[in-house]
């Protein structure tokens, strides 16, 4: 774990602080953070949002006709009088 000193500042009636670009990146921190606290401890994590933007890209995708399956859904040699 690496320790860093950070300046607290004003921010209008409350206060924040400022993270470097390189953490930034680093750590891929967009617009929103998680604030974990923990026994003594505030933890800044990015928030993440896995599947955030997968709504427009497949409309894209289908757009372009691109959403073709890769691999059939049904198989060849699929024995379906098992599922009666």
């Amino acid at each position: 774990m690496t320790n860093m000193d950070v300046s607290v500042i004003p921010i209008g009636n409350s206060k924040g602080i400022r993270l470097t670009k390189t953490l930034i990146e680093k750590y891929n921190i967009t617009d929103t953070v998680e604030l974990k606290l923990e026994k003594g401890y505030i933890i800044i994590k990015p928030k993440k949002e896995p599947r955030k933007g997968w709504d427009k890209a497949f409309k894209k995708m289908h757009e372009n006709k691109e959403d073709k399956l890769l691999i059939g859904d049904v198989f060849m040699d699929e024995n379906f009088e098992e599922w009666k």
